[in-house]
């Protein structure tokens, strides 16, 4: 079915079931799939999902969007760039007398002041920005997480990788991906925690998960955001 409401326009599929209520499900491509108990008149149908309407919408988008894959940045006024789990808009502002290029953050806009307008100079200001601001946040982490172990961190380094948010070695080095900065800070402490509880355990047996569940219990909310939102956690 096809159906349109405040300007924008769905399809969607209506499956009938044995069952008391009416839900509304996006499957893993971001089409919409309504379960609605034997007999339901399509009026019911299109009550809800006009009650849900923004919803739906923002979850099937980003969805599709999660499909596509990260956008390639364009780096123009207004873009929307994550910091700390926030969309902000960028600013960016020519300043040939600058000696190096930098990012003003004000609460509610990403300010990028760089020497010359060139893209590459622009991803990298940024870049630094959320180095810096990742690797104070991870250091603040971890001295509030600290009096849950014994042992404390002998490194802290933040780092570029394609594959980890963290890891831990053996000699109790710490390292932690710049994108970290883009996350929640929740988020932020859950990683962090995580790699402090590799201290005590190597690996990621039963233990280790206990240890990590009597820190932050809902440390599953926090993978499944990072599950979710890592596509676009980009500069």
């Amino acid at each position: 079915m096809i159906h349109t409401y405040s300007g924008e326009t769905i399809q969607f599929e209506i499956k009938y079931k044995n069952r008391t209520s009416i839900g509304i499900y996006l499957d893993s491509f971001g089409n919409i799939e309504v379960h609605a108990p034997k007999g339901t008149q399509d009026e019911s149908v299109i009550r809800l999902l006009e009650d849900k309407w923004d919803v739906i919408l923002e979850k099937s988008k980003e969805t599709k969007d999660r499909l596509n894959g990260p956008q390639e940045k364009t780096y123009h006024h207004g873009e929307p760039f994550l910091f700390f789990g926030n969309s902000f808009p960028i600013q960016v502002q020519h300043d040939p007398s600058i000696t190096q290029d930098h990012v003003i953050f004000d609460g509610k806009t990403l300010h990028i002041q760089v020497k010359e307008l060139e893209d590459e100079r622009i991803q990298q200001a940024l870049k630094r920005f959320y180095y810096k601001q990742c690797k104070a946040m991870v250091e603040k982490s971890i001295a509030v997480h600290q009096p849950h172990f014994k042992t404390k961190p002998r490194s802290i380094r933040i780092t570029d990788s394609q594959t980890t948010w963290g890891t831990c070695d053996g000699r109790r080095q710490l390292t932690f991906n710049w994108k970290l900065a883009m996350a929640p800070r929740d988020v932020i402490d859950y990683v962090v925690v995580h790699e402090m509880c590799h201290m005590v355990h190597l690996n990621h047996d039963r233990s280790f998960w206990r240890l990590v569940g009597k820190i932050v219990p809902d440390y599953k909310e926090k993978e499944r955001w990072l599950a979710l939102s890592s596509w676009k956690m980009t500069v």
